[in-house]
């Protein structure tokens, strides 16, 4: 009998050290735009050009519609979508990152009411300690093991706090801090944002009447404390994770709530940029928590546009610039201290309004995903937008906007080990960039 028990603990202890080391091989992407939301991929070894103008599959697995950019971690991929036929549902999908292959699936019924843009779901599911949280187009919560699909709790966000619905629904994928979870959805009373207890669901905190936009909360340090950076419909915020304390904020009112592209911090500066309304860029104290401006552009127009006007792309800033996206597609660079344009090039996005790219830092280089379903390797300095290589990952599809009748793919992937991994409203895709 002791024998046979040594014999299982032994055999548990070698799953649990095999299945660690799948999880652990390589940095993995929990979150949106990664670990910290910073775009940023930190792998080795991976390949410096593309062998052809196709990249080769590892695999592809059937997937239904939606704009929710893939999350991986301990050797599983996540993403959610929408099912309209026999019933409106969405799902919320986990796959190994190996094979492909489908590991579960939770589904819940979710009728899209007065929201525009029906593909399905926005918000990126984000994983912590074992948990997986997804965040619906309607305000549906759920968390659930990320292991087993094991439903532990849910919510109707919508219901419980009377969400002044943005026109395309819910997009800002929750933050983890600490023992929270912290949500931009834009609630009645005072509930623009809320905290909830990332165990249990119970609410913690609730903050600001300001409107909803899409962006998702940023978390950053100022002063030797946590801050969370939310930009809403009206204002550049930081805020105090514990308490729901608004240290700081500054008026930034975006027309149609049309901000998406995620905050991002460059030393002692926050810069954010939207389609409307143009740019940006606050001046953050490392002794205070305060904030203030250091310059705000707008252009006349979404056409006639000043600095930059993002859509959908979140901007990089390396030595002292900013390169983003224009509003009709334009890749600009500008000078990070006066928001002046260095330079302009149209070649990395066919010029559409609202034509998107998502940037990707690894090292000196910069990898790009057009909204044609290519990836580009690229350099960017002030000196220009150097394309060292291009081809197609997947193609683009027409539930996500039909762009005379060729699609777009709007998703953001995810670069975890040496993978990437993209949807479109048809599948999921992955493929292997190691060298």
């Amino acid at each position: 009998m002791l024998m046979k028990n040594l014999n299982t603990l032994f055999a548990a202890a070698f799953l649990l050290v095999i299945s660690g080391c799948h999880a652990q091989e390589g940095q993995e992407w929990p979150d949106w735009r990664g670990e910290g939301r910073n775009g940023v991929w930190h792998e080795k070894n991976i390949i410096g050009k593309f062998p052809g103008r196709e990249i080769r599959l590892k695999w592809r697995t059937p997937l239904g519609s939606g704009y929710c950019g893939p999350t991986v971690s301990g050797g599983r991929v996540y993403v959610t979508d929408r099912v309209t036929d026999p019933e409106e549902q969405e799902r919320i999908r986990c796959f190994d990152s190996e094979t492909g292959r489908e590991l579960w699936t939770y589904t819940y019924d979710c009728r899209y009411e007065g929201v525009g843009y029906q593909a399905g779901p926005r918000a990126s599911v984000v994983i912590d300690q074992g948990w997986a949280y997804a965040l619906g187009t309607m305000g549906h919560l759920h968390c659930l093991d990320a292991v087993t699909g094991q439903h532990l709790w849910g919510k109707d966000m919508n219901s419980e706090y009377e969400i002044h619905m943005p026109i395309w629904g819910i997009a800002a994928a929750p933050l983890v801090v600490d023992d929270k979870l912290i949500l931009h959805i834009g609630g009645s009373n005072n509930a623009c944002i809320v905290a909830l207890d990332k165990k249990s669901g119970e609410e913690i905190w609730t903050a600001s009447g300001d409107n909803a936009s899409y962006t998702a909360p940023y978390l950053t340090t100022q002063a030797g404390r946590k801050v969370v950076v939310v930009w809403t419909g009206d204002h550049l915020n930081g805020l105090a994770p514990e308490t729901g304390e608004i240290y700081w904020k500054i008026p930034f009112k975006i027309s149609m709530h049309m901000g998406i592209s995620t905050p991002v911090r460059y030393e002692n500066y926050l810069f954010v940029s939207g389609f409307f309304d143009g740019s940006l860029l606050a001046e953050i104290s490392d002794t205070a928590m305060t904030a203030k401006v250091k310059w705000m552009r707008r252009g006349a127009n979404e056409r006639d546009t000043d600095a930059l006007h993002c859509c959908i792309n979140t901007p990089v800033i390396r030595d002292g610039y900013i390169y983003g996206i224009d509003a009709y597609g334009e890749m600009r660079c500008l000078e990070l201290q006066t928001g002046d344009r260095v330079w302009e090039n149209t070649s990395a996005v066919n010029i559409n309004r609202w034509a998107n790219v998502h940037f990707v830092q690894n090292g000196e280089i910069t990898w790009m995903f057009n909204e044609h379903g290519e990836l580009i390797i690229s350099r960017l300095s002030p000196d220009g937008f150097e394309e060292i290589s291009r081809a197609r990952l997947i193609e683009p599809t027409t539930g996500q906007l039909n762009r005379q009748g060729t699609g777009v793919t709007w998703t953001h992937p995810a670069f975890a080990g040496r993978h990437v991994y993209v949807r479109n409203d048809r599948e999921l895709v992955c493929a292997n960039l190691g060298d």
